[in-house]
């Protein structure tokens, strides 16, 4: 039996229904909190290896050794969600994660750590937040009702976007402002683990998202089979087939020339440079924050503009990053960012709330997982590619990308896709889920 306790709420706002659900205000505080906490570690960590070292190898090593796991076990992450539920999950990942960073903070005080032993504690972040985070993808719809899940997703998204945006510079205050650069690093770290704290005790006040919510016959079955049968049901289903389809090649056509081409874009064409560089990435939070905002806040539009409007959506992302291989003035790049950002916000809200919506809890952890996964395995493969590309011909990656979007563009206008992607993931949830 899923654990599900949800009150009552009178408002024509979803936001505000879904922020007076007791549980789900909770989530959001810890999270956020967290998640500020995160943008200190990692400017702190990035400081500290730089002046340890001397060497940005060393930091992409550090990256790598963090980031390699976390791919690697997000679907025993997603495995051991629907086992043991998605709170006690979450629960447990802070309580290792604070004291990670409680440690850490306290031997760049006292003078005592290596850079061996960062790698050591980057590995076991990665290990933690590989379980971590398909249980907090699967964490919301536990809280709120069906029918205010896009609206609690964009709450929760809508402060990952803002807390981006306006965390480094907060961490990079706090580091600047100290006299000594170790203290500076020190108190940033404390202040993760201070806000760890913070998730810890929102988790353990939270009354709902308790429970497991595998079936019972889960305990006699390993992970490893556990896992297989999350693949399985994913590609035996048409429509979760299809959707992380388009999830991953959108994802990778994004990825690289985001990550990667846009930076090159602004040291090599734009006479602003590092400026320029840092206005565009802002565009496109901003835009981003406020697709997220506007995906929560609008009404919700019928299923028949959905089937039409996700096409549309899709080929303005593909036209609006093709655009970039022409543009050479850094405020037109940085309006086509803002348009990309509020079209991507708005797009990875509606999606992975259908997803949450149509996928049996018991395999929630998993499926997302899976989501998790594409994004995360595609991503160093892409920006690679883009590196590659950016050395023969800048204007070849972005039109590939813009083709590869336009691609998703014209699988959506399939009407056999379309009808089977829309009916499932952006209408109300058949009862048995």
């Amino acid at each position: 039996m899923t654990e599900s306790i949800v009150q009552p709420v009178v408002s024509t706002n979803p936001m505000k229904r879904v922020l007076a659900i007791r549980d789900f205000l909770l989530l959001w505080i810890g999270q956020s909190t967290s998640l500020l906490g995160d943008q200190f570690h990692f400017i702190a960590m990035s400081w500290l290896i730089l002046k340890m070292t001397g060497d940005p190898l060393a930091l992409g090593i550090v990256l790598a050794v963090g980031g390699i796991p976390r791919a690697v076990f997000t679907l025993i992450g997603g495995a051991i969600t629907d086992r043991i539920s998605p709170r006690r999950v979450m629960l447990i990942s802070d309580i290792i994660r604070l004291f990670i960073s409680a440690l850490l903070a306290a031997q760049v005080l006292t003078g005592t750590l290596q850079i061996w032993m960062i790698y050591v504690y980057s590995f076991m972040a990665g290990v933690v937040s590989g379980a971590f985070e398909p249980a907090s993808m699967s964490m919301t719809p536990h809280l709120v009702p069906s029918e205010d899940l896009q609206a609690g997703n964009s709450v929760m998204q809508g402060s990952v976007g803002l807390i981006g945006f306006v965390g480094p510079a907060l961490a990079g205050v706090m580091i600047a402002a100290s006299r000594d650069v170790k203290n500076g690093v020190a108190l940033a770290m404390a202040f993760d683990a201070f806000t760890f704290i913070v998730s810890v005790i929102t988790l353990w006040m939270m009354k709902a998202g308790g429970v497991a919510i595998a079936s019972k016959t889960s305990g006699s079955v390993s992970v490893l089979e556990s896992i297989r049968d999350g693949i399985v049901f994913m590609f035996k289903d048409p429509a979760l087939r299809a959707m992380l389809i388009l999830i991953a090649v959108a994802n990778f056509a994004f990825g690289g020339p985001i990550i990667v081409g846009v930076p090159y874009l602004a040291s090599s064409r734009f006479p602003e440079g590092a400026a320029a560089y840092g206005l565009i990435l802002s565009g496109f939070a901003g835009g981003n924050l406020l697709g997220i905002i506007l995906s929560g806040a609008l009404p919700k539009l019928s299923q028949k503009l959905m089937k039409v409007l996700m096409v549309i959506m899709f080929a303005l992302l593909g036209l609006g990053l093709g655009a970039l291989a022409w543009i050479h003035g850094t405020g037109i790049a940085v309006a086509d960012m803002f348009l990309i950002g509020i079209l991507n916000g708005y797009l990875s809200i509606v999606l992975i709330t259908g997803l949450q919506r149509n996928t049996p809890k018991e395999m929630l952890g998993r499926i997302m997982s899976m989501i998790l996964l594409a994004n995360l395995g595609l991503m160093p493969l892409s920006q690679a590619l883009a590196g590659v590309m950016l050395r023969w011909n800048i204007l070849a990656l972005f039109l590939i990308a813009s083709g590869m979007l336009l691609a998703c563009a014209v699988y959506l206008a399939v009407p056999k896709i379309n009808s089977l992607l829309t009916d499932r993931f952006l209408s109300d949830p058949p009862e048995s889920i």
